[in-house]
């Protein structure tokens, strides 16, 4: 913890600092304040944890009767299609913890005004807090997702060893927009209602509801790489290929070549980067901009 420098009279008082040499209380207090939001989420609720699955699953089944009783817009006879149901349902499940760990980051620091004003602390722990709470739906909500998976007729395959890694490029993807927002939010108020519009737009541009391979029969080749190079749905496609039904594009055969998923990963390296740049930069000054 860095304490606080205070400068010559006239001149702005700078605060903790984002980070802190002492690692050990950084990650202890960024998991006791997710931890006891996740507590306090279901505190007096007698269905608890139920209710963290009410929203996604009634957005699969709505999705799902619709796009393929009504509209027939994902073909399930054929190899790509099979298990869509799984594949939705995963692809929501997904796009519900972006969802939770970056609207839930906007006002984050905001909502913290008096623990900021009174408590030295490195801020870094507020934006990181709300995403490892998102983190832990996400875990139980992938077991939902699991069980399902396997009742629709998914075999285990070897390819489910990549998890790891489709939810690592998540998550890091997820921080580094996480910390834009919260650090943007202290001193510009359009960043909320800008983001809810930019959430919505990312979930209908990314293979969500609609398949790559839906999305490859209307658009040209040159189109659908560059649909691709959304982090989102090279995530969510490569979800679907390694968990689900491995029949389906993986998200290199849809951006034309493994080498090209270079650039997805270097946006998200970048939007991690610009992130953790600009949180670090206000972090000192937050209490005074509050």
């Amino acid at each position: 913890m860095s304490a606080i420098d205070y400068t010559e009279l006239g001149r702005p008082i700078r605060g903790p600092r984002a980070l802190t040499d002492d690692w050990s209380r950084f990650w202890h207090l960024t998991y006791n304040i997710a931890r006891n939001e996740f507590k306090l989420k279901f505190f007096g609720s007698v269905l608890g944890y139920v209710w963290q699955l009410v929203r996604p699953l009634l957005l699969f089944g709505v999705l799902y009767v619709f796009f393929t009783q009504v509209a027939h817009v994902n073909d399930t006879s054929t190899p790509g299609g099979a298990h869509y149901g799984a594949q939705l349902l995963g692809s929501i499940v997904l796009f519900t913890f972006f969802g939770e760990a970056t609207s839930g980051a906007v006002r984050s620091v905001v909502d913290r005004e008096n623990l900021v004003r009174k408590i030295q602390f490195p801020r870094m722990v507020i934006p990181l807090s709300v995403v490892l709470l998102a983190s832990f739906n996400l875990g139980l909500n992938l077991l939902v997702v699991l069980i399902f998976a396997l009742a629709e007729g998914v075999t285990p395959m070897i390819s489910w060893l990549e998890l790891p890694l489709i939810l690592l490029m998540l998550g890091v993807f997820a921080t580094g927009v996480a910390m834009l927002l919260s650090a943007l939010f202290v001193n510009f108020r359009d960043v909320q209602p800008i983001w809810d519009v930019v959430s919505q737009i990312l979930f209908y541009a990314s293979p969500v509801i609609i398949s790559v391979e839906t999305v490859q029969e209307k658009v040209s080749t040159a189109a659908l790489h560059l649909y691709m190079l959304n982090p989102l749905a090279v995530v969510f496609q490569q979800f679907r290929h390694a968990m689900i039904n491995p029949d389906t594009l993986s998200a290199g055969e849809a951006l034309g070549g493994w080498a090209q998923l270079l650039i997805p990963i270097a946006i998200v390296v970048a939007t991690f980067a610009l992130g953790f740049w600009v949180f670090n930069r206000s972090a000192p000054l937050v209490a005074e901009n509050l």
